[in-house]
């Protein structure tokens, strides 16, 4: 008789027993390692303490400024700056234990503003100025476009709201970018996001935030994913006063704020990232050809270094403690869990566990999981994550990873290639059902139709292919079109299909809940540096001539109805009925059933629905109500009874063209 443990990973999924041993290595790698740092430095905690030690710090106690860096090839350091008229002869660091390199200075020698870099003399013989790795601001200067560090010493900021995530029972979550969150052509600001656009946040049901681009990056069209500074909150946004009073702002509306943090690559540039900084290829990143990441022309960590994973966890800790984060949004971490970077076929169990897995990798994301969730138990961490790795969202004591969500990053790349391919005549429900209910038993998943990825240029969002050039022109009240009515119909549909069927969460990304017409094109060359595609038309919302209020109006009734009838923490839907050649599905999920007709012309009287339980049931939501850009064509006062119907209990409905209901058991 076998005496080999048998994971709880695999005791809930048979189909993994063959990955039994790989299981059980990840388990007892990330066991062996935390009791190593349990042991040498303490515990996980305080072994997150490299932004602590490093850096630039003002030591009050001996009134010195205390500059330390981690440059283990470099054969000399120098700070330079405003204070020494960039000259570093008299302010040389000395090289310490372990690649570290330390100066002290008078406490008087540098104050808040001044720009600073450190003078790099590296193992290659460059002579380099640049930033530390740790800084906490940098800042570009207006006619070099040249970045430098900053001191950054202002009066500490007043928190005013406590809040814990813990409210958040499920999280619906609104992906947002502080720099195109207002209507003008320009770079907008943390303070006018916190006064501007949480109200609405809040006011539409949406309980938590998930901001873009915090982390610094020198190219605003990377879309913030291309960091060069980890600890230093993005400048073109303002001050770290500024984005602490956003999430502040937030608290005090119940709402969670996450970071869409970036570990899984950095930018290669020299002059404001981490790529040669002691004049190697090799400190932070892999060496030679293994440190490119040619898809994302970025470099590449070497996770296996306790230096980096010791940078990467203080990076954790710093923006929960800090900022007062909730939890984070780990990006592309695909290109993290393999070799490969995630660009194979997944056809194998083999694939997520043993051929071509950087066990680095996963032991770094097992640690920052942890270490998220011992400094705020009730954080939120979710993954992006394309190839579906089996335990992501499971706790590392069962063979997981111990995020608490994954994106369902399928449905939206569903909806589009529905789009591209076929008319909505030709859409199988049971396909569709199919897709939206395809996920791991007991992971949690955020369920969207389309977030920003769908929104760049190259590609449309949800409202632009169903409407088109239409919206241009044909989005009046007053102005009746086929197309826009075909369009803002089955928007309605896809989005509450998606939410009530494809997850334990919701995200949408900021301006497609009322159909922003726009792509997003960030300023560059291309374009003449223009603003003109990189900002959001909240007037078209809020214009009471057009039928993009329509669309926000039922997302608002959407999210109540959600948030009232705890929908995304019922278990998955159970299927009542589907008929392809009719084009209705009917669903149920927790308290409430979804029934759905999307077929384009016919309208059904007398639908018979099986619901397999008796009672009154009274219409809760209905798509087709004229301030959702309806026709009016469902009497909602009517109470519909359940009857017995060929042995079982049904629904008889009437069931509109291209139209969603949803009934509640009185």
């Amino acid at each position: 008789m076998s005496n080999k443990k048998i994971p709880v990973l695999v005791q809930n999924d048979i189909w993994l027993e063959g990955q039994t041993d790989a299981i059980n290595e990840r388990i007892e790698r990330f066991d062996n390692s935390l009791a190593h740092i349990n042991q040498q430095h303490g515990g996980l905690y305080d072994y997150s303490n490299g932004h602590l030690i490093t850096g630039i710090h003002l030591d009050k106690t001996s009134n010195q400024w205390v500059i330390r860096e981690w440059a283990p090839n470099a054969k000399g350091l120098q700070l330079v700056g405003d204070f020494n008229n960039w000259r570093g002869d008299e302010h040389a660091l000395t090289k310490l234990q372990h690649g570290v390199w330390e100066l002290k200075i008078s406490g008087d020698k540098l104050k808040h503003g001044d720009k600073v870099k450190l003078r790099i003399h590296g193992a290659d013989d460059s002579v380099r100025d640049r930033i530390p790795a740790c800084i906490t601001r940098a800042v570009q200067d207006e006619e070099t476009h040249d970045y430098s560090a900053q001191i950054w010493q202002p009066e500490p900021y007043q928190w005013k709201h406590s809040y814990d995530p813990q409210t958040v029972k499920t999280p619906v979550i609104y992906e947002a970018h502080t720099g195109m969150s207002g209507e003008e052509p320009r770079l907008h600001t943390y303070r006018e996001f916190a006064d501007n656009i949480i109200p609405h946040i809040a006011k539409t049901g949406y309980n938590v935030v998930q901001l873009m681009a915090v982390q610094e990056h020198p190219y605003y069209g990377s879309f913030g994913y291309h960091v060069s500074n980890f600890f230093a909150a993005c400048s073109r946004f303002g001050t770290p006063e500024d984005l602490k009073y956003l999430i502040d702002t937030a608290h005090s509306y119940n709402i969670a704020v996450l970071l869409d943090i970036v570990h899984s690559h950095a930018v290669k540039n020299i002059g404001e990232g981490l790529n040669h900084f002691d004049g190697t290829d090799h400190q932070y990143f892999h060496g030679g050809a293994k440190g490119d990441h040619p898809q994302w022309d970025s470099k590449c960590f070497n996770y296996e270094k306790p230096e980096v994973k010791q940078f990467l966890l203080s990076n954790v800790r710093y923006w929960l403690e800090e900022y007062h984060f909730d939890g984070f949004r780990f990006d592309g971490i695909t290109s993290m869990l393999y070799e490969h970077h995630g660009t194979i076929a997944f056809d194998h169990f083999d694939k997520y566990f043993q051929d071509g897995v950087d066990k680095d990798a996963i032991l770094y994301l097992q640690l920052a999981t942890t270490l998220a969730r011992e400094i705020k138990p009730s954080a939120l961490i979710i993954a992006e994550d394309m190839s579906g790795m089996p335990g992501l969202c499971r706790p590392i004591s069962e063979g997981g990873i111990g995020f608490t969500h994954r994106l369902a990053m399928g449905i939206p790349d569903y909806w589009i290639k529905l789009l591209k391919e076929k008319r909505d005549e030709e859409w199988n429900l049971h396909e569709i059902w199919g897709t939206l209910i395809n996920r791991r038993h007991g992971e949690a998943n955020i369920a969207y139709s389309e977030s920003h990825d769908q929104a760049l240029v190259g590609d449309k969002t949800l409202a632009f292919w169903l409407m088109d050039q239409h919206m241009y022109w044909h989005m009046g009240k007053d102005d009746e079109h086929p197309a826009i009515d075909r369009g803002m119909a089955l928007h309605k549909i896809i989005r509450i299909m998606t939410l009530s069927l494809g997850g334990e969460g919701w995200l949408t990304f900021m301006g497609n809940e009322f159909g922003h017409p726009e792509w997003l094109d960030f300023p560059r060359e291309g374009n003449d540096w223009s603003y003109q595609y990189c900002r959001r038309q909240w007037s078209l919302m809020h214009d009471e001539k057009l039928k993009y209020q329509f669309l926000s109006n039922f997302e608002t009734a959407l999210l109540k109805l959600t948030n009232d009838n705890s929908l995304l923490a019922a278990p998955q839907a159970q299927q009542l009925w589907c008929k392809d050649e009719d084009k209705v599905l009917a669903y149920q999920r927790g308290s409430l059933i979804f029934i759905y007709n999307l077929h384009p012309t016919e309208s059904f009287t007398n639908y018979r629905i099986p619901v397999h339980q008796d009672g009154e049931f009274e219409i809760v939501l209905n798509s087709d109500q004229p301030e959702f850009g309806g026709h009016s064509r469902i009497d909602q006062s009517i109470t519909h009874t359940a009857e017995l119907s060929f042995e079982e209990n049904a629904l008889h409905l009437y069931l509109p063209s291209r139209t969603t209901i949803v009934l509640k058991k009185k």
